[in-house]
Parts: C-alpha cells; sequence; structure tokens
C-alpha cells in the first residue's frame, strides 16, 4: 500500500475516535478484573474548552489509557456541573436582553428559561473533549442536576438535618450583590487594592470635642451603632460612659470599651457596624448593640441609610467624602492599601451581611478526612499541597450551604405560616410530616411554602465519586461496591477546598471509606509571561484552533512537555508545534521501515543482531522507569522518556544502524523483529498520543477486525543485561567522536575511515565493533599499544581512539589553522592572567567572579594542552 508522506491529524483522529466508540472500548461494566475509576472533576455546563481543561484532561486520559493497556477495568465518568451562580447569570443576561427583568417571571418559568439554555449549550464541552481524545465511558455521562443526582443531593441534606449538623441560623456571611447571593468563604478571593484611609472626627455628644476614628469606608458610618476603645488606653478614659454623634445623621451611639481594640492600631478609636463587618458583629453581640442594615441586596443603600437611599455603594463612597469635608467631619484622608474580598464567580467585591441562611457543621465531619491525608492513607501529589490542606482543615469553618438563586436544587424545607418548617423529599411527604407536627390533619398543601433558597453547587459536586454509581439512592449497588472507592483524582490547586477537602468529608461519612486513593494536582495554565490565562487579557488560545492546526496528539505532548505535578505550566505555541514535530518524526520513522525492501535470501547481519539486542534491553530498562514514574505521578517527565527513546535511542541509533545500504534489501529477520519492536514502543506511546499509534498500529502489521492498540497490553518488565546497556553507551561516544572528526576535517560520511585503538581498561567494548564499522564507515579496526602520531583522536573512559589523517587532509594547513587557534588561546590566556595577578582586582571582585575568572584559565590551559599534542603529533 502507498503510505502517505505526511501524517494527516484531522483525518486520522475522526476515523479512529469514530472507531473506539463504535466499538464500545470506553464503556465499563463491572466483571472479576481489577478496577480503574476517575471520575471526571465536572465543568460547568455551559463552559468551553479551555486550557486548564486541556492539561487536566490530557491528564486523565493517560492515566486511564494506561490503565486499560494494564489488563485493569477501566472507567472514566464524565459528567458536567449545574454551576448555580454561573449559569443563573448567563439565563439572567440572557432574558435582559430580550428585554425580560428575572423578577417579572415565576420560579418555574425561569427555571424553564435556564432548562432551555442548559439544553442547548450544556454538553459542549464534552463534545470537545472528544477532540482531544478523551477516552471516557460516555454511556455514563452525569449531569449535577439530574434525576440520580438531584434525588441524592436532597436525600443527603434531609440526613444531615436529621443528624443535627444541618441548621438554620442568622450568621454574617460573605454577600455577593451582583448574584444577589451568599457565597462561602471559599468563594471569596482576596486582592491587594490601593484604597484610601478616611480619619473621620464624631463629635462628643453635648461637649465641644470629638473623637477620631480611621475607615476604609466612609460610606458604612451610616449603620455605625457604638465606637469603641480599649479598656487599657488611658488616652481616652475620660470618655468612658459618655456618647457621640454619628456624622451627616446625627444619631447618638454610646462609647464602649472592648479588648478586641489595639490600642497601636490607627487611633485607637473603632467605629463598630454590627451588619457589615463580622468583629463588629460579635463586638455588637457582646455589648448587646442594635443592628443598623444599611444595603440592600444589590449593594445599594436602603432606607435604613437615611440618606443617598437607592444609591450604589461605591458611588456613595464618592458623594459621601465632600459632604463630611463640608460639615468638619474629615481630619485627613491617606493613601492605603488593603485586602478587599471579590466573589470568585462575579468577581465583584463582596459585603459582610448579616443573613439568615443554612449552614453545615464541619468540624466532626473533617476530622478523618484531615487524619486519612495526614497519615497517607490519600496520597497528595506533589505533596506539598498536605500543609496547604492541613491548615485549612484544622481552622475549618462552617459551610454556607444555602444560595439566594433559582437555579439549583431547591432546599427541602417547607415552612408553615408560624415560622415552623419540616425538611422533606417531597411536597406530599412534608404534608404528612406537618400534619403530624401540628396535629392538624386537615392542613393543606397551600398552607406550606418551600424555602425559596437553591443548595451551593458544590454540595452537589461533593457527592460526585459516590452519585455518579447511584451510591446514595442505592448504596448496595453493583457499581458503586464494584467502582468505589475510585483509583485517582486529578485537579487543579484551586479547587482543593471547594471540591477535593469536601469529597473526602463525604467519603468518610457516607461510605466510611476514602473516594480516590491519589490526588494529582496539575498547576495552573500561564502564558510566558506568567499570567493566568483569560479571555479578558486575549492571552488564551482556542484548544480546538490549535487542534486543527497541530492534532490532538501534538497539543497533547506539547501540554506536557513542561507540566511538573503541581508547578505551573507556562504554555507557548511552540510546545503543541514542538509536539506536531514528534508526530512527523513518529511518521517518518515508520514511513522509512515500511518502505523497506525485505528479502528472504540475505542472512541477518552481526551489527543488525547486536543492535537489536541493545534496543531489546534498552526498551526493558525504559519499561522499568517509565512504571516508576507513573507510580510516583511524575507524567511530564514520564513523557519525557518515551520522547527521548522514539527520538534518540529508536530512530537515531537502532534504524541508523539497522538501515539496509543504499537501494538494498533488510533481512526478513531484521525486519520481523524492527516491526516487533517498534509495536511495543508504539503501545509505550500510546496513552500520550491515542491517534497516531493506533494508526501506525493498523499499518504496520495486519490485523483482526476487532483489534485496537488501545486494548492491548502494555509491554511488562523484563529482565535487562544493565552492562550490555552501559558498553552501547561507550559505542555511542566512539562513534560521536569518530563523526566530530570528520565534522572537523571537513571528511565526507561516504568516505571510509581507519581507526585505530590503544585499548585501556575501558572505553572500547569489542563486542560491538560491527556496529562501530557500520556507522562510522569504517574500512579497518586495528588494536595498538602506542599513540599514533599524525592521526586525530579522541578518548572514552581510558581508550584511546586514534584516525589516521594520511592523505585525508592537507597536514600542512591543518597546522597552520591549529598554530592559529593556538596563538588566539595563549593571548586569551594572558589577558586572564593579567586580571588574576591584579591585587586590586583580586581584593574587590565579588567571589564568584573571580570564580569566573578561575575557570576562564583553567579551560584556556586545558585546550592550550589539547592543542599543542594535535600539532605535535602532525609532525
Amino acid at each position: 500500500m502507498e503510505i502517505p508522506s505526511k501524517y494527516t491529524p484531522a483525518e486520522v483522529e475522526e476515523k479512529w475516535y469514530k472507531y473506539w466508540t463504535e466499538q464500545k472500548y470506553f464503556h465499563s461494566e463491572p466483571d472479576e478484573r481489577e478496577s480503574y475509576t476517575i471520575v471526571i472533576p465536572p465543568p460547568n455546563v455551559t463552559g468551553v474548552l479551555h486550557m486548564g481543561h486541556m492539561l487536566n484532561n490530557t491528564i486523565q486520559d493517560i492515566l486511564v489509557r494506561r490503565a486499560r493497556m494494564t489488563g485493569k477495568n477501566a472507567c472514566w465518568v464524565p459528567g458536567t456541573d449545574h454551576a448555580s451562580i454561573a449559569t443563573e447569570a448567563k439565563v439572567v443576561n440572557k432574558l435582559k436582553a430580550e428585554g425580560i427583568d428575572k423578577y417579572d417571571l415565576s420560579r418555574e418559568e425561569f427555571l424553564e428559561h435556564a432548562w432551555e439554555w442548559t439544553r442547548k449549550h450544556g454538553g459542549i464541552i464534552l463534545e470537545q473533549l472528544k477532540k482531544l481524545g478523551a477516552s471516557c465511558d460516555w454511556e455514563r455521562t452525569a449531569f449535577t442536576m439530574d434525576e440520580t443526582r438531584s434525588e441524592s443531593v436532597i436525600k443527603i441534606f434531609i440526613d444531615l438535618y436529621n443528624k443535627g449538623i444541618v441548621y438554620r441560623g442568622v450568621r454574617m456571611v460573605n454577600w455577593d450583590p451582583a448574584a444577589k447571593t451568599a457565597l462561602s468563604d471559599e468563594e471569596v478571593i482576596y486582592k491587594e487594592v490601593k484604597s484610601k484611609l478616611y480619619f473621620l472626627k464624631y463629635k462628643i455628644e453635648d461637649e465641644d470635642g470629638f473623637v477620631t476614628i480611621a475607615t476604609t469606608r466612609p460610606e458604612t458610618i451610616l449603620g455605625d451603632t457604638a465606637v469603641c476603645v480599649n479598656p487599657a488606653d488611658s488616652r481616652f478614659s475620660h470618655l468612658k460612659g459618655k456618647r457621640v454623634l454619628v456624622p451627616l445623621v446625627n444619631r447618638s451611639i454610646p462609647i464602649i470599651e472592648d479588648d478586641y481594640v489595639d490600642i497601636e492600631f490607627g487611633t485607637g478609636c473603632l467605629k463598630i457596624t454590627p451588619a457589615h463587618d463580622i468583629n463588629d458583629y460579635e463586638i455588637g453581640l457582646r455589648h448587646n448593640l442594635p443592628v443598623i442594615d444599611i444595603f440592600n441586596d444589590d449593594g445599594t443603600l436602603s432606607k435604613a441609610a437615611e440618606i443617598f437611599i437607592g444609591e450604589d455603594r461605591f458611588d456613595v463612597r464618592e458623594k459621601i467624602v465632600p459632604k463630611l469635608e463640608k460639615a468638619g467631619n474629615m481630619a485627613r484622608i491617606e493613601d492605603y492599601t488593603n485586602k478587599v474580598g471579590f466573589s470568585e464567580r462575579t468577581d465583584v467585591a463582596i459585603e459582610p451581611k448579616l443573613s439568615a441562611q443554612w449552614f453545615l457543621k464541619m468540624d466532626e465531619l473533617a476530622k478523618p478526612a484531615l487524619e486519612n491525608v495526614l497519615n497517607d492513607t490519600i496520597k497528595f501529589h506533589p505533596p506539598k499541597f498536605k500543609n496547604i490542606y492541613r491548615h485549612w482543615m484544622s481552622n475549618i469553618k462552617d459551610w454556607c450551604i444555602s444560595r439566594q438563586l433559582w437555579w439549583g436544587h431547591q432546599i427541602p424545607v417547607f415552612y408553615l405560616s408560624d415560622g415552623e418548617f419540616v425538611v422533606a423529599e417531597t411536597a406530599e411527604q412534608a404534608l404528612k410530616l406537618a400534619r403530624k407536627k401540628t396535629g392538624n390533619p386537615n392542613l393543606t398543601l397551600n398552607e406550606l411554602s418551600q424555602d425559596e433558597d437553591v443548595l451551593d453547587t458544590w454540595f452537589s459536586s461533593w457527592l460526585w465519586p459516590i452519585s455518579v454509581f447511584d451510591g446514595i439512592r442505592k448504596p448496595g449497588n453493583p457499581d458503586i461496591k464494584y467502582y468505589y472507592p475510585t483509583s485517582d483524582l486529578v485537579t487543579a490547586p484551586d479547587i482543593i477546598f471547594f471540591w477535593v477537602a469536601r469529597m473526602i468529608i463525604a467519603g468518610y461519612e457516607y461510605k466510611d471509606l476514602y473516594p480516590f486513593k491519589n490526588v494529582y494536582f496539575t498547576g495552573m495554565v500561564r502564558d510566558a509571561q506568567r499570567r493566568k490565562m483569560s479571555k479578558s487579557l486575549g492571552n488564551s488560545p482556542d484548544p480546538l484552533d490549535l487542534i486543527a492546526k497541530y492534532g490532538a496528539d501534538g497539543v497533547r505532548v506539547g501540554m506536557l512537555l513542561c507540566s511538573p505535578a503541581g508547578g505551573d505550566l507556562l504554555f507557548d505555541e511552540s510546545l503543541p508545534q514542538q509536539g506536531a514535530g514528534f508526530s512527523t518524526k513518529i511518521w517518518n520513522a515508520f514511513r522509512l521501515v515500511k518502505n523497506w525492501e525485505v528479502s528472504a535470501e540475505i542472512e541477518q547481519p552481526e551489527y543488525s543482531k547486536l543492535a537489536v539486542e541493545w534496543f531489546r534491553n534498552k526498551l526493558g530498562e525504559v519499561i522499568e522507569t517509565l512504571d516508576s514514574q507513573f507510580g510516583q505521578f511524575r507524567i511530564s517527565e514520564a513523557l519525557m522518556t518515551v520522547y527521548t527513546t522514539v527520538r534518540d535511542e529508536f530512530s537515531g541509533w537502532l534504524l541508523e544502524i539497522v538501515k539496509p545500504p543504499y537501494q538494498q534489501p533488510i533481512d526478513t529477520k531484521t525486519y520481523a523483529e524492527v516491526v516487533e519492536l517498534f509495536d511495543q514502543l508504539l503501545r509505550l506511546m500510546h496513552p500520550f498520543m491515542p491517534f497516531i499509534t493506533e494508526e501506525i498500529w493498523h499499518l504496520l502489521t495486519d490485523r483482526k477486525e476487532g483489534k485496537s492498540i488501545m486494548i492491548s497490553q502494555l509491554p511488562k518488565v523484563e529482565k535487562y543485561d544493565e552492562e550490555m546497556l552501559t558498553a552501547f553507551e561507550n559505542v555511542k561516544e566512539a562513534i560521536s567522536g569518530i563523526r566530530n572528526i570528520r565534522k572537523e576535517k571537513n571528511i565526507p560520511n561516504k568516505d571510509t575511515l581507519e581507526l585505530k585503538i590503544q585499548k585501556g581498561d575501558k572505553g572500547y567494548e569489542a563486542d560491538f565493533a560491527p556496529v562501530l564499522q557500520k556507522l562510522a564507515n569504517l574500512s579497518a579496526l586495528e588494536m595498538v599499544s602506542d599513540e599514533v602520531k599524525g592521526a586525530s583522536s579522541f578518548r572514552v573512559k581510558s581508550t584511546n581512539f586514534y584516525v589516521p589523517m594520511e592523505g585525508l587532509i592537507d597536514v600542512e594547513e591543518e597546522r597552520n589553522k591549529l598554530e592559529e587557534e593556538l596563538k588566539y588561546t595563549k593571548g586569551f590566556l594572558d589577558s586572564v592572567m593579567k586580571k588574576l595577578s591584579n591585587e586590586r582586582f583580586v581584593n574587590n571582585a565579588p567571589e564568584a567572579v573571580i570564580a569566573k575568572e578561575k575557570a576562564k584559565q583553567a579551560d584556556a590551559e586545558a585546550k592550550i594542552k589539547v592543542l599543542e599534542e594535535r600539532i605535535a603529533s602532525l609532525k
């Protein structure tokens, strides 16, 4: 058959992905084999593929494909996350563009729009993953709001409520004024912001004096209910029991004393705004202060503020400053840098706000999850993330699990008119419980109202390793018994608390067992300037464009070429370009082998026999190295092992040795052995580069219908001869030495050379002489006891190799060239020695500079010695 001169990824990728899918190679059912399971970190249902997904899913696919080829029953479960805040925001914006306000719709009408949006845009990202070659079990695709997952989430909420660890309380929460919902602490990103520090004067009531406080948020003075000083601060002892007036609104508030106030910080006086600061709230509770909430849910000022009603909080900050100045309440303004919390989803500054929310008690739940990571029952790769995990889990706070949204799992709490409530899976079950609770058998559904809020998105995804196998609704089903616990989790470190920690907590609470054995943390994908990739910066290429340009295999290799576990990947388009170049290298090696004419009439040359035996042993070493690297999750290093084996050992050495002379056939035995070794190499490459390996594997030799490299066995570790491998490295060095002489002397490769060897105890490998003769194109190889005059030479270990130059070079011209080089080197050495003999230089220059000059001296002296020896040998 005619083998195309170029590899065309698009054509090959579509063909083989269709074949794999039709053959159901990705699908898994429980059987007698050992299971290997990965659950995908579910991307947002309305998301599209970005570079982080590419890295994460490439690694998952490598692990799954490798497990499949080691004989395990591999199952990679795909799915998507309903992403409450992000999806609702998109639907609200879409409606707004159509002139529809969310609040003009009923909840049911809004959810119809949300489901329509999800059906239209949902799952796009999973289709895109297929382009990457992801071997997910698509028949098991899950969605955090499908029936199985939704019922599971509701069951867990009710169970935790019945255990007394889900509770409702008024607490200070992180409020997102853009999404109009509470957030958990983990959903708040703190950024350094250049702010102003405003020093404000509060008039002492019925006196002429003032107290001065400092704040970065002058708009919040409208919610002040006290000024606080430290009881040990003698500067303010005269103010005990007095009151001050809040500027602009003249509200009279008490001066209170509390140890919380830092005497050394600011003015020593603290304004107390219990509704809008967690520490102020705690002080307010201790001193029984009133709470004045001056913000509406959207971040505008409420009627309680008295002035600027309905105006945005940041606009009010600008407007209130001149008013305070005019009223004589502004002492001064200073530049100030502080950390401000922003919503992880909407990137809006969060507002601390008192709110009635649902919470999950975490202290007891977290204990087994902390213990089993610290004792390495669950291993983190790299282990540095254990410290971050330990710190967070040791200081864990109760999880705010309610969100003021409509898209999500509606909280299964049903209220009676008097504020009492029942918790149930359905309205019908709630009615039964309510009738029992009230003793009123005539109670109707119309007298119950379900909680308007939904559960935090992470409250569904924390169950993911269990719920994808329906292990909540049906705890003893065959899938959960076989596939749980899963094997490995691949994720980004930025969701270690959102997701990883909580899945571990859920695993121990509901299965009394870890959810996965290993967690591999990928790095962040950044650009060459170390900036995070984002649409707004325009530095994030479209992964599908890269696949179209460089092929899926090229992009997969490119993503991993510089991606150590937990280390950031500095992405540059040269990486997939290099990956595509590697595909071309493999394809050209394949074409070379397949285009050889094969003859059964020829005996196998000794050099081919030796080369095949060497490479077979080399492959044994490579397989052992790969097993070790995968065992330690050093996946980028494993790729480099495969990469260099193909590029250097297979293409650069084996094929060069066995390649028949120009227009001559190759013997049958060598050809069959090279094809068999190529087959093994393709199987080692397959997890990294699934498409090109499948294509070549089928073209390499006849395959039966229904066969595939992806379900073939990975080569196993066999004993290999380390001494042989060491010996061959010496052979390589000798061949390189001869090639260097050819290059230096401009001797064409077609011209034969003689080689004379002055053998030492190491460096010459007589067993490999046929290989040396072939690759160095030697006409004669002779052992000598003395130095060979007039020859070019090099050394391998303790053996000297000589290539006589007689008749090959112009001796006079060569001597002149060497003498010119010697003269230049001696002049260079003189300049270095002048520096080193200069006391002033030596006494004042840094140690590193002096060391550099001494290194130059040593290098020059060594070079002079070599040049003098070479000149002497030409006489």
